[in-house]
């Protein structure tokens, strides 16, 4: 009988703990960053269906795009369901800076769930289920997303559990794995040099072969006004996020500001 007793008293806690950690991702997805990406009002309506881990369908016949991520790679199913966990059935309220549709027929939007006023996206980043995409200009609202899946990283939540989920600039064959998926990578940046229109951050001594993040010449104006010229990043360690091509080797196009993250340790 005490087996008994003490077995249901750990699984009570264990419930308890359970409870208490779910709390805690839903308190860092509340009002803040509510208030960071308050754009304005898109629209209402309740969700109807699922369509893939960051679209779906409202009763009007909408579909929806959760702006600023990008799914993890993982399994779809497993992707789908983190995001109907959230949403199936529920009432949300859409906010963004535009409303136009992409070449889908989708409508990108910051999505809230109308009950509550949380944020889908900042429950899937900080339950590791999804990355920050580094496509938001607005600084605030970049600024509570990137804080979001930052919590999940630090508490190896979902994707941050797998150690690979952050890719080692040193490793160049690692990441020209993923070509044409969204990966994130870090390293120390060896040279920054100009070819034509575009700079590369080049993280191999062999820059045919090894990984870089390069900036085009249109962009170089924002990258130099962010981090006090694009030359400074020279033997800085640094994060970058994007989609991976294969140009010799590895490449990220950094189309965003928010796609490259300086790091500590340098």
């Amino acid at each position: 009988m005490k087996g008994v007793t003490g077995g249901a008293r750990r699984g009570g806690w264990i419930a308890v703990l359970s409870t208490c950690s779910l709390m805690l991702v839903v308190a860092a997805t509340g009002p803040a960053v509510a208030a960071g990406c308050a754009f304005e009002p898109q629209g209402e309506g309740r969700v109807v269906e699922i369509i893939d881990a960051r679209t779906f369908r409202l009763a009007d016949g909408r579909e929806v795009l959760l702006a600023g991520i990008e799914p993890v790679v993982t399994e779809k199913a497993r992707r789908a369901s983190a995001l109907a966990a959230i949403l199936a059935g529920r009432d949300v309220t859409l906010r963004g800076e535009d409303d136009m549709p992409d070449r889908y027929g989708r409508q990108p939007a910051f999505v809230f769930l109308a009950s509550s006023e949380t944020l889908v996206q900042g429950q899937l980043l900080a339950q590791g289920e999804a990355l920050f995409s580094g496509a938001v200009t607005n600084k605030d609202c970049a600024a509570v997303l990137t804080a979001a899946e930052a919590e999940a990283r630090q508490a190896k939540r979902g994707t941050w559990a797998d150690p690979s989920a952050i890719k080692n600039a040193e490793s160049p064959g690692d990441i020209l794995a993923g070509i044409g998926r969204f990966m994130v990578v870090e390293g120390r940046v060896l040279s920054v040099r100009q070819a034509g229109a575009t700079t590369y951050l080049n993280f191999g001594r062999n820059w045919t072969q090894g990984f870089a993040a390069t900036i085009a010449r249109r962009m170089v104006p924002a990258f130099e006004a962010a981090v006090t010229g694009v030359k400074s990043l020279e033997n800085r360690r640094i994060r970058v996020r994007g989609f991976v091509e294969a140009r010799g080797g590895p490449r990220i196009e950094a189309l965003r500001v928010g796609q490259i993250e300086m790091l500590g340790g340098n």
